[in-house]
């Protein structure tokens, strides 16, 4: 079998040309050629996960790509969150996801539960006027 290690791109992009005409003609299951593009396609993904990773989405931005993609409005995922409150202040990045919250999300949009139990960054607050006047004095 010719096969090489995939160290850069030259290697990459010989790969690519490898295992190119495996979509045109697809090898028959169990064949050397069905084996050889087997381990083409493992060597490209491991190569392209390492060079370029895609990390997965925070709670939020998730929910946002679930509420775009199944054109579900905040009315509408409003119950989940228990109010159009804290619904918004989850979108803004204000509130964080209590764990019933979390599951309610899981089971009703599938969105991966380890998902949506990360931690994320909450948007930081400007202190409130009183605040300032007792920090002032």
């Amino acid at each position: 079998m010719d096969i090489r290690p995939i160290r850069g791109e030259a290697d990459y992009d010989w790969a690519l040309a490898e295992i190119e005409h495996y979509f045109r003609d697809e090898p028959e299951r169990g064949t050397p050629e069905a084996g050889r593009f087997d381990v083409l396609s493992s060597l490209i993904e491991a190569y392209e996960a390492k060079v370029w990773p895609i990390e997965a989405p925070d709670a939020v931005d998730a929910v946002k790509v679930v509420m775009a993609d199944r054109q579900i409005s905040r009315e509408d995922l409003a119950p989940l969150f228990g109010s159009k409150s804290r619904l918004s202040e989850f979108l803004n990045r204000k509130r964080g996801l209590t764990m019933a919250v979390a599951n309610r999300l899981h089971a009703e949009l599938q969105i991966p539960a380890e998902i949506l139990i990360r931690p994320f960054a909450l948007a930081t607050r400007a202190p409130a006027k009183k605040e300032q006047e007792t920090a002032r004095a």
